[in-house]
């Protein structure tokens, strides 16, 4: 019986040692400089988008956070007063909104779920960090800017672009 095993081994090792040989077929990117190309539905780092007037879409239901296989959404829901209502579209709102970025595997989930189209996956790339704790992203990092805008239309799907209507 162990006699069959030995010609696979063998060419196995055969195929290796060729490919060793022969170098890499592929195209080689001297990254940093120049990046290899992503596909469109490549998932990066995660954004909170704000609506049309600059408040935030997140109404903390926790959708999110349920439907992530990886469990690295939490949240902490607030009330909001009378004097943020120009900061938050609904009465509740997320006060504290973290996502370990160790933790994440990018599946997309949480954008699925989202029923206000508030949190989407970017094309943009995860900062690299030296500590741990620096890969704990909060509101302070995920939030878009309201100057800065990032665009997502070409990352929608159709029922996420109703819903933002």
């Amino acid at each position: 019986m162990e006699k069959i095993y030995l010609p696979g081994i063998l060419k196995g090792m055969g195929l290796t040692l060729k490919h060793a040989l022969e170098g890499s077929k592929g195209k080689v990117y001297s990254y940093p400089e120049v990046q290899k190309p992503r596909a469109k539905v490549w998932r990066g780092q995660h954004v909170l988008k704000r609506d049309e007037e600059g408040r935030e879409r997140c109404t903390a239901c926790g959708l999110c956070a349920v439907a992530c296989p990886a469990e690295a959404i939490t949240m902490t829901s607030a009330e909001r007063t009378k004097e943020e209502k120009h900061l938050y579209r609904e009465e509740k709102y997320a006060s504290v909104y973290e996502i370990n970025m160790l933790r994440c595997i990018f599946c997309g989930m949480c954008e699925e779920a989202c029923p206000k189209s508030a949190i989407y996956l970017t094309d943009r790339l995860v900062d690299v960090q030296s500590n741990r704790g620096s890969f704990i992203y909060g509101k302070d990092k995920l939030v878009e800017d309201v100057n800065n805008k990032i665009d997502i239309t070409e990352r929608q799907s159709e029922l996420q672009k109703k819903a933002v209507k």
